[in-house]
Protein backbone atom coordinates (compact mmCIF):
# COMPACT_ATOMS: atom_id res chain seq x y z
CA UNK A 1 0.00 0.00 0.00
CA UNK A 2 1.52 3.13 -1.03
CA UNK A 3 1.70 6.17 2.05
CA UNK A 4 2.32 9.87 2.03
CA UNK A 5 4.70 11.47 4.36
CA UNK A 6 4.78 14.99 5.60
CA UNK A 7 7.06 17.26 6.93
CA UNK A 8 6.12 20.75 7.78
CA UNK A 9 7.97 23.60 10.06
CA UNK A 10 6.12 22.58 12.71
CA UNK A 11 3.77 19.06 13.57
CA UNK A 12 0.68 19.58 15.94
CA UNK A 13 -1.13 16.19 16.62
CA UNK A 14 -4.13 17.68 18.21
CA UNK A 15 -2.68 17.92 21.67
CA UNK A 16 0.82 18.86 21.22
CA UNK A 17 4.04 19.80 19.17
CA UNK A 18 5.88 17.08 18.34
CA UNK A 19 9.34 18.01 17.04
CA UNK A 20 11.44 16.50 14.08
CA UNK A 21 9.14 14.35 13.08
CA UNK A 22 7.38 13.08 9.88
CA UNK A 23 3.45 12.19 9.45
CA UNK A 24 2.33 9.24 7.49
CA UNK A 25 -1.15 8.67 6.09
CA UNK A 26 -2.55 6.24 3.95
CA UNK A 27 -3.74 7.16 0.30
CA UNK A 28 -6.99 7.91 1.57
CA UNK A 29 -5.85 10.18 4.35
CA UNK A 30 -6.09 8.00 7.29
CA UNK A 31 -3.38 8.19 9.81
CA UNK A 32 -0.84 5.55 9.78
CA UNK A 33 1.61 6.94 12.23
CA UNK A 34 3.90 10.01 13.47
CA UNK A 35 7.78 8.87 13.22
CA UNK A 36 11.17 10.50 13.74
CA UNK A 37 12.27 12.18 10.53
CA UNK A 38 15.24 9.85 10.71
CA UNK A 39 13.15 7.14 10.47
CA UNK A 40 10.83 8.11 8.06
CA UNK A 41 12.63 7.35 4.84
CA UNK A 42 12.62 8.98 1.71
CA UNK A 43 10.21 10.90 -0.68
CA UNK A 44 8.90 13.21 1.90
CA UNK A 45 7.02 16.26 1.48
CA UNK A 46 8.51 19.70 2.94
CA UNK A 47 6.01 21.95 4.00
CA UNK A 48 6.35 25.62 5.10
CA UNK A 49 3.67 26.22 8.20
CA UNK A 50 2.00 24.02 11.36
CA UNK A 51 0.71 20.59 9.91
CA UNK A 52 -2.11 19.77 12.27
CA UNK A 53 -5.31 18.30 11.55
CA UNK A 54 -8.46 19.07 10.05
CA UNK A 55 -10.14 22.54 11.42
CA UNK A 56 -13.38 22.27 12.92
CA UNK A 57 -15.87 25.06 12.87
CA UNK A 58 -18.09 24.80 16.12
CA UNK A 59 -20.66 27.75 14.44
CA UNK A 60 -21.60 28.77 10.92
CA UNK A 61 -24.69 30.22 8.95
CA UNK A 62 -23.74 29.05 5.65
CA UNK A 63 -27.48 30.11 4.64
CA UNK A 64 -26.15 33.44 5.47
CA UNK A 65 -23.39 33.38 3.01
CA UNK A 66 -25.12 35.77 0.36
CA UNK A 67 -25.15 39.25 3.04
CA UNK A 68 -21.23 39.12 2.65
CA UNK A 69 -20.44 43.30 3.17
CA UNK A 70 -24.32 44.12 2.97
CA UNK A 71 -24.02 45.37 6.58
CA UNK A 72 -20.43 47.47 7.24
CA UNK A 73 -18.69 46.65 10.19
CA UNK A 74 -18.93 47.79 14.23
CA UNK A 75 -22.83 48.96 13.53
CA UNK A 76 -23.63 47.29 16.94
CA UNK A 77 -25.48 44.13 17.92
CA UNK A 78 -28.46 45.86 18.40
CA UNK A 79 -28.17 47.80 14.67
CA UNK A 80 -26.74 44.97 12.95
CA UNK A 81 -29.67 42.67 14.19
CA UNK A 82 -32.20 45.36 13.07
CA UNK A 83 -30.32 45.49 9.30
CA UNK A 84 -30.08 41.72 8.72
CA UNK A 85 -33.94 41.01 10.26
CA UNK A 86 -34.83 43.18 7.35
CA UNK A 87 -33.05 42.70 4.61
CA UNK A 88 -35.04 39.51 2.56
CA UNK A 89 -36.25 39.17 -0.73
CA UNK A 90 -32.47 38.09 -2.53
CA UNK A 91 -32.91 35.68 -5.39
CA UNK A 92 -32.76 32.03 -4.49
CA UNK A 93 -30.20 31.41 -7.46
CA UNK A 94 -27.59 33.85 -5.76
CA UNK A 95 -28.46 32.59 -2.18
CA UNK A 96 -27.49 28.97 -3.31
CA UNK A 97 -24.47 29.93 -5.52
CA UNK A 98 -23.30 32.03 -2.20
CA UNK A 99 -23.67 28.85 0.18
CA UNK A 100 -21.65 26.64 -2.58
CA UNK A 101 -18.96 29.17 -2.62
CA UNK A 102 -18.82 29.59 1.12
CA UNK A 103 -19.18 25.55 1.66
CA UNK A 104 -16.19 25.58 -0.82
CA UNK A 105 -14.59 28.00 0.97
CA UNK A 106 -14.36 26.30 4.28
CA UNK A 107 -13.16 22.80 2.68
CA UNK A 108 -10.33 24.36 0.71
CA UNK A 109 -9.07 26.05 3.80
CA UNK A 110 -9.28 22.66 5.91
CA UNK A 111 -12.19 22.71 7.74
CA UNK A 112 -13.55 19.09 7.99
CA UNK A 113 -16.44 19.77 10.59
CA UNK A 114 -18.97 22.42 10.98
CA UNK A 115 -21.68 23.50 13.53
CA UNK A 116 -24.56 25.44 11.20
CA UNK A 117 -27.31 27.34 12.30
CA UNK A 118 -30.15 27.72 10.08
CA UNK A 119 -33.68 29.09 9.76
CA UNK A 120 -34.35 26.96 6.84
CA UNK A 121 -33.05 23.99 4.95
CA UNK A 122 -31.72 26.38 2.10
CA UNK A 123 -28.35 24.62 2.31
CA UNK A 124 -29.51 21.28 1.59
CA UNK A 125 -28.70 20.72 -1.51
CA UNK A 126 -25.00 22.04 -1.42
CA UNK A 127 -24.79 20.04 2.24
CA UNK A 128 -25.95 17.02 0.33
CA UNK A 129 -22.43 16.76 -2.01
CA UNK A 130 -20.56 18.21 0.85
CA UNK A 131 -17.62 16.37 2.25
CA UNK A 132 -17.77 18.05 5.61
CA UNK A 133 -19.26 16.75 8.44
CA UNK A 134 -22.54 18.89 9.38
CA UNK A 135 -24.10 19.23 12.78
CA UNK A 136 -27.26 21.12 11.52
CA UNK A 137 -28.94 23.67 14.50
CA UNK A 138 -32.35 24.44 12.59
CA UNK A 139 -32.39 27.53 14.55
CA UNK A 140 -36.46 28.12 16.55
CA UNK A 141 -37.72 32.01 16.93
CA UNK A 142 -40.71 32.69 19.02
CA UNK A 143 -41.02 35.59 21.04
CA UNK A 144 -44.29 34.79 22.59
CA UNK A 145 -45.73 32.01 24.34
CA UNK A 146 -49.00 32.85 21.51
CA UNK A 147 -47.07 31.49 18.89
CA UNK A 148 -44.56 29.17 20.67
CA UNK A 149 -46.83 25.73 18.83
CA UNK A 150 -47.12 26.78 15.29
CA UNK A 151 -43.51 28.30 15.42
CA UNK A 152 -42.51 25.09 16.67
CA UNK A 153 -43.98 23.21 14.13
CA UNK A 154 -42.94 25.46 11.35
CA UNK A 155 -39.66 24.75 12.44
CA UNK A 156 -39.96 21.07 12.84
CA UNK A 157 -40.84 21.04 8.91
CA UNK A 158 -37.49 22.67 8.61
CA UNK A 159 -35.75 20.03 10.83
CA UNK A 160 -37.33 16.97 8.86
CA UNK A 161 -36.70 18.70 5.29
CA UNK A 162 -33.16 19.19 5.94
CA UNK A 163 -32.73 15.71 7.35
CA UNK A 164 -34.49 13.79 4.48
CA UNK A 165 -32.08 15.92 1.79
CA UNK A 166 -28.82 14.56 3.87
CA UNK A 167 -30.13 10.76 4.34
CA UNK A 168 -28.36 9.74 1.64
CA UNK A 169 -24.55 11.51 2.51
CA UNK A 170 -21.69 9.20 3.23
CA UNK A 171 -20.17 11.86 5.72
CA UNK A 172 -21.75 12.01 8.77
CA UNK A 173 -24.42 14.71 9.38
CA UNK A 174 -26.93 15.37 12.31
CA UNK A 175 -29.88 17.61 12.39
CA UNK A 176 -31.20 19.20 15.76
CA UNK A 177 -33.74 22.16 16.77
CA UNK A 178 -32.05 24.55 19.21
CA UNK A 179 -33.17 28.07 19.93
CA UNK A 180 -31.79 31.05 18.91
CA UNK A 181 -31.30 33.64 22.06
CA UNK A 182 -32.43 34.16 25.12
CA UNK A 183 -34.03 37.79 23.24
CA UNK A 184 -36.33 35.64 20.81
CA UNK A 185 -37.27 32.65 22.91
CA UNK A 186 -40.67 32.56 24.63
CA UNK A 187 -40.66 30.37 28.18
CA UNK A 188 -42.83 28.10 26.60
CA UNK A 189 -40.80 27.68 23.53
CA UNK A 190 -37.87 26.99 25.72
CA UNK A 191 -39.84 24.29 27.67
CA UNK A 192 -40.77 22.48 23.91
CA UNK A 193 -36.89 23.06 22.29
CA UNK A 194 -36.26 21.29 25.95
CA UNK A 195 -38.69 18.32 25.88
CA UNK A 196 -37.41 17.50 22.13
CA UNK A 197 -33.81 17.94 22.32
CA UNK A 198 -33.16 14.94 25.18
CA UNK A 199 -29.32 13.90 25.20
CA UNK A 200 -28.83 16.07 21.92
CA UNK A 201 -26.08 19.00 20.73
CA UNK A 202 -28.00 22.07 20.82
CA UNK A 203 -26.69 26.11 20.77
CA UNK A 204 -27.38 29.07 22.13
CA UNK A 205 -26.37 32.83 21.32
CA UNK A 206 -25.13 33.78 24.59
CA UNK A 207 -24.47 37.50 25.99
CA UNK A 208 -23.22 39.09 22.70
CA UNK A 209 -24.41 42.69 24.45
CA UNK A 210 -25.26 43.90 27.62
CA UNK A 211 -28.55 44.60 26.83
CA UNK A 212 -29.12 41.01 26.99
CA UNK A 213 -28.69 40.92 30.59
CA UNK A 214 -31.12 44.14 31.09
CA UNK A 215 -33.93 43.09 29.47
CA UNK A 216 -34.20 40.23 31.73
CA UNK A 217 -33.23 42.44 34.57
CA UNK A 218 -35.85 44.91 34.24
CA UNK A 219 -37.75 44.77 30.68
CA UNK A 220 -36.02 47.64 29.35
CA UNK A 221 -32.74 48.19 26.71
CA UNK A 222 -31.97 48.51 23.39
CA UNK A 223 -33.35 45.59 22.28
CA UNK A 224 -36.90 47.21 22.47
CA UNK A 225 -36.06 48.05 19.46
CA UNK A 226 -35.53 45.09 17.48
CA UNK A 227 -39.11 43.93 19.10
CA UNK A 228 -40.33 46.72 17.17
CA UNK A 229 -39.97 45.45 13.81
CA UNK A 230 -41.75 42.30 14.33
CA UNK A 231 -45.11 44.68 16.57
CA UNK A 232 -43.83 44.29 19.73
CA UNK A 233 -44.35 46.93 21.84
CA UNK A 234 -42.73 45.73 25.53
CA UNK A 235 -40.53 42.91 26.34
CA UNK A 236 -42.17 39.66 26.17
CA UNK A 237 -40.22 37.89 28.29
CA UNK A 238 -39.85 37.31 32.04
CA UNK A 239 -38.23 39.85 34.14
CA UNK A 240 -36.08 37.95 36.67
CA UNK A 241 -34.02 40.80 38.00
CA UNK A 242 -30.92 38.19 36.92
CA UNK A 243 -28.31 38.13 33.88
CA UNK A 244 -30.27 36.27 31.00
CA UNK A 245 -27.67 33.27 31.35
CA UNK A 246 -28.80 32.65 34.42
CA UNK A 247 -32.42 33.23 33.31
CA UNK A 248 -32.88 30.94 30.37
CA UNK A 249 -30.15 28.10 31.38
CA UNK A 250 -32.58 26.35 34.32
CA UNK A 251 -35.22 25.82 31.17
CA UNK A 252 -32.32 22.82 29.92
CA UNK A 253 -32.57 19.66 32.04
CA UNK A 254 -32.47 16.91 29.66
CA UNK A 255 -28.75 15.87 29.67
CA UNK A 256 -28.02 18.14 26.50
CA UNK A 257 -24.91 19.70 25.38
CA UNK A 258 -25.18 23.22 25.51
CA UNK A 259 -22.98 25.41 23.02
CA UNK A 260 -23.34 28.67 24.43
CA UNK A 261 -21.88 30.87 21.46
CA UNK A 262 -20.35 34.39 21.76
CA UNK A 263 -20.28 35.34 25.28
CA UNK A 264 -19.24 38.63 24.76
CA UNK A 265 -20.43 40.20 27.76
CA UNK A 266 -20.14 37.17 30.53
CA UNK A 267 -19.18 37.99 33.74
CA UNK A 268 -16.64 35.72 35.91
CA UNK A 269 -19.95 35.20 38.50
CA UNK A 270 -21.84 34.47 35.40
CA UNK A 271 -19.11 31.96 34.17
CA UNK A 272 -19.00 30.65 37.55
CA UNK A 273 -22.94 30.30 38.21
CA UNK A 274 -23.38 28.63 34.49
CA UNK A 275 -20.29 26.08 34.78
CA UNK A 276 -21.97 25.13 38.90
CA UNK A 277 -25.34 24.75 37.97
CA UNK A 278 -24.22 22.38 34.68
CA UNK A 279 -22.49 20.30 36.92
CA UNK A 280 -24.93 20.13 39.38
CA UNK A 281 -28.14 19.46 36.76
CA UNK A 282 -25.45 17.11 34.29
CA UNK A 283 -25.09 19.40 31.61
CA UNK A 284 -22.48 19.85 29.49
CA UNK A 285 -21.53 23.43 28.12
CA UNK A 286 -19.24 24.29 25.63
CA UNK A 287 -18.06 27.95 25.16
CA UNK A 288 -17.48 28.81 21.51
CA UNK A 289 -15.90 31.85 20.79
CA UNK A 290 -16.37 33.84 17.65
CA UNK A 291 -13.76 36.40 17.87
CA UNK A 292 -14.19 37.82 14.72
CA UNK A 293 -17.40 38.35 14.87
CA UNK A 294 -17.24 39.72 17.92
CA UNK A 295 -14.64 42.49 16.03
CA UNK A 296 -17.05 42.98 13.14
CA UNK A 297 -20.44 43.83 15.09
CA UNK A 298 -18.96 45.70 17.60
CA UNK A 299 -15.12 45.83 17.93
CA UNK A 300 -14.98 44.20 21.09
CA UNK A 301 -13.20 40.23 21.91
CA UNK A 302 -15.05 37.78 24.53
CA UNK A 303 -13.46 37.05 28.30
CA UNK A 304 -11.16 34.21 26.59
CA UNK A 305 -8.81 34.87 29.33
CA UNK A 306 -11.62 34.55 31.66
CA UNK A 307 -13.25 31.33 30.66
CA UNK A 308 -9.63 29.59 30.40
CA UNK A 309 -9.01 30.31 33.56
CA UNK A 310 -12.15 28.87 34.81
CA UNK A 311 -11.50 25.62 33.06
CA UNK A 312 -14.32 26.56 30.60
CA UNK A 313 -14.61 23.31 27.60
CA UNK A 314 -13.94 26.36 24.70
CA UNK A 315 -13.98 25.63 20.76
CA UNK A 316 -13.96 27.96 17.86
CA UNK A 317 -16.39 29.52 14.97
CA UNK A 318 -16.59 31.55 12.55
CA UNK A 319 -20.08 32.94 12.62
CA UNK A 320 -21.63 34.30 9.48
CA UNK A 321 -20.86 36.04 6.42
CA UNK A 322 -23.23 38.64 7.44
CA UNK A 323 -20.79 39.10 10.51
CA UNK A 324 -16.88 38.12 9.20
CA UNK A 325 -15.09 38.98 6.83
CA UNK A 326 -14.00 35.26 5.67
CA UNK A 327 -14.70 31.91 7.11
CA UNK A 328 -11.68 30.87 8.79
CA UNK A 329 -10.44 29.22 11.96
CA UNK A 330 -6.94 29.64 10.54
CA UNK A 331 -8.09 33.63 11.17
CA UNK A 332 -9.92 33.64 14.30
CA UNK A 333 -6.62 31.81 15.74
CA UNK A 334 -5.08 34.10 14.33
CA UNK A 335 -6.77 36.88 16.14
CA UNK A 336 -7.28 35.00 19.65
CA UNK A 337 -3.30 34.56 19.61
CA UNK A 338 -3.24 38.76 18.69
CA UNK A 339 -5.65 39.70 21.12
CA UNK A 340 -4.61 37.05 23.65
CA UNK A 341 -0.68 36.80 23.71
CA UNK A 342 -0.63 35.10 26.91
CA UNK A 343 -2.32 31.88 25.88
CA UNK A 344 -0.29 28.92 25.24
CA UNK A 345 -0.41 28.29 21.30
CA UNK A 346 -1.03 24.74 21.63
CA UNK A 347 -4.44 25.53 23.70
CA UNK A 348 -5.59 27.65 20.66
CA UNK A 349 -4.71 24.50 18.42
CA UNK A 350 -6.54 22.45 20.84
CA UNK A 351 -9.36 24.37 20.85
CA UNK A 352 -9.66 24.84 16.39
CA UNK A 353 -9.25 20.91 16.50
CA UNK A 354 -9.39 17.93 19.08
CA UNK A 355 -12.01 20.56 21.39
CA UNK A 356 -13.92 20.64 18.62
CA UNK A 357 -14.26 18.00 17.64
CA UNK A 358 -15.01 16.08 21.22
CA UNK A 359 -17.65 18.92 21.38
CA UNK A 360 -19.63 17.94 18.27
CA UNK A 361 -18.90 14.07 19.36
CA UNK A 362 -16.88 13.49 15.94
CA UNK A 363 -13.73 12.48 17.81
CA UNK A 364 -13.66 8.91 16.44
CA UNK A 365 -12.70 10.25 13.68
CA UNK A 366 -11.33 13.84 13.62
CA UNK A 367 -9.52 16.26 16.06
CA UNK A 368 -6.41 14.23 16.00
CA UNK A 369 -3.86 12.45 13.82
CA UNK A 370 -4.55 9.39 15.85
CA UNK A 371 -3.83 6.21 14.03
CA UNK A 372 -6.66 4.82 11.91
CA UNK A 373 -8.60 8.61 11.81
CA UNK A 374 -9.37 10.32 9.00
CA UNK A 375 -8.97 13.57 10.35
CA UNK A 376 -8.07 15.95 7.29
CA UNK A 377 -4.36 17.13 7.40
CA UNK A 378 -4.25 20.92 7.18
CA UNK A 379 -1.52 23.68 6.69
CA UNK A 380 -1.49 26.56 8.74
CA UNK A 381 0.41 29.71 8.50
CA UNK A 382 -0.40 31.81 11.65
CA UNK A 383 1.46 34.98 10.58
CA UNK A 384 -0.77 35.63 7.43
CA UNK A 385 -3.66 33.83 9.27
CA UNK A 386 -4.31 31.20 6.28
CA UNK A 387 -4.32 27.60 5.54
CA UNK A 388 -5.24 25.05 3.46
CA UNK A 389 -6.09 21.42 2.97
CA UNK A 390 -3.53 19.05 2.62
CA UNK A 391 -5.34 15.85 2.33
Amino acid sequence: MAFSKFKASRLFDGTQFIDNSVLITKQDGTIEAIVATEEAGEEIEWLDGILMPGLINCHCHLELSHLKEVTPPHTGLIEFLCSVVTKRGFDPAIVQTCIAAAEKEMWENGIVAVGDIGNTADTAATKANSKIYWQNFVEVLSFTDQTASEQFTHYQKQQALLQKALEQRSTPSRTTLVPHAPYSISPKTFELINQHTAGQIISIHNQEHAAENELYQTGGGDYLRLFKIFGIDSSPFPITGLNSIQSVLPYFNQGQTIFLVHNTCMTDPDISWANKWAAQHHIRLVYCLCINANLYIENKVPPIELLHAHQCEIVLGTDSYSSNWQLSIAKEIQSVCQHFPNLPLEKVLQWATSAGARALQWDDQLGSFTKGKQPGVTLLNIESGLSKRIV
